[in-house]
């Protein structure tokens, strides 16, 4: 009996030293909208995760709660951000129709080069620009997707193709653009995508290539639009926020682990797995035997001068908020170039 209970006396007292040492003086939640299989939460979230609890000596842990499990719909996340429900979040700005004004402009047509460069040139125009947009929470930071295209069930190989098509457009700009272009556009999360590709509810969609295999779209449709001349059809912008409190009442030296993946080496990340998730979504609609149409330099500019309008409607629109349009789309694109280079 003596012995048995120094045994169980001693590995009490191991699990005790065990849990002492594995122990997190933080533990955060961190929620997204896309299954856990997806591009960003696999060469994204996870690396940055795992990064962030390797340099803070394992005193800061991650909860991840993918696919929205933490609870809400994907326009929610950022409220949840800043109301303290979760208290990392990655979400899309668009879910937000309106809120980020001058954010949105790297959502214009024919503006963004890759993700990568695309994503560097967006973290630093926010910094300079629109920090006022995130003062609710504390910023990580902001990316884009690579270029945006087409999806369809039926080929669109020239303008006139789009006419009255039922398109998804990710956010206000987008389908702002789509409309441009003869389009009747339809706003829904991505998650949302699949489903309705099926059912007939969507006769095409705008999604980056890197999206196609969390939602097996390459097994839906079989024709995929792009376009020449190195500037998107479109972009998405990205962020990633924690909320206030939680950064706040972090000691500062976990804090500084924080900050330095934050900024400019975070959006690198998210840019450089974005464009890498692009090959990725290419080759398998190739694999399928799917139809890519590209689009020769004179029918892509057709389309550029086709939504040459939503520029118009934007600078209109925010406008009225006493924002700039111009200046800053000219400052975008200037950033851009700049590390498109």
């Amino acid at each position: 009996m003596k012995t048995f209970t120094r045994t169980l006396i001693g590995s009490l007292f191991g699990a005790a030293i065990v849990g002492q040492a594995s122990a997190a003086d933080v533990t955060l939640r961190f929620h997204q909208f896309l299954p856990p299989q997806a591009t960003i939460p696999t060469k994204a979230i996870k690396p940055w995760t795992e990064k962030v609890e390797k340099e803070s000596g394992g005193r800061i842990k991650f909860q991840r709660f993918d696919s929205m499990t933490l609870g809400g719909k994907p326009p929610e996340l950022f409220d949840q951000a800043k109301d303290g429900v979760a208290d990392v979040v990655w979400t899309v700005l668009g879910y937000n129709p309106g809120r980020f004004p001058k954010s949105e402009v790297f959502e214009l047509p024919f503006l963004t080069t890759t993700a990568t460069a695309s994503s560097k040139a967006f973290m630093e125009f926010v910094q300079k620009n629109s920090m006022d947009e995130f003062a609710d929470v504390h910023l990580i930071c902001v990316h884009t997707h690579g270029p945006g295209l087409f999806h369809s069930r039926a080929p669109i190989a020239k303008l006139e193709d789009l006419k009255g098509m039922k398109v998804r457009g990710g956010s206000r700009v987008i389908n702002i653009m789509l409309e441009q272009l003869g389009a009747t556009p339809v706003g829904m999360p991505i998650t949302g995508v699949g489903e309705a590709l099926s059912k007939g509810v969507l006769e095409a969609t705008t999604i980056p290539w890197e999206v196609v295999p969390a939602f097996k779209v390459q097994q839906i449709v079989q024709n995929h639009t792009t376009f020449s001349g190195g500037k998107a059809l479109y972009n998405s912008t990205f962020a990633m926020v924690m909320n206030k409190a939680s950064y706040a009442k972090l000691p500062a030296d976990l804090k500084k682990v924080i900050d330095n993946n934050s900024g400019q080496s975070c959006s690198t990340t998210f840019g450089a797995a974005m464009d890498a998730g692009d090959v990725v979504g290419k080759s398998l609609a190739e694999k399928a035997g799917n139809k890519i149409h590209e689009l020769d330099l004179a029918e892509s500019q057709r389309w550029q001068r086709a939504a040459l309008g939503t520029r118009a409607a934007w600078y209109k629109e925010v406008s009225a908020k006493g924002i700039d349009g111009p200046k800053l789309a000219e400052e975008a694109e200037a950033l851009i170039n700049k590390y498109s280079k």
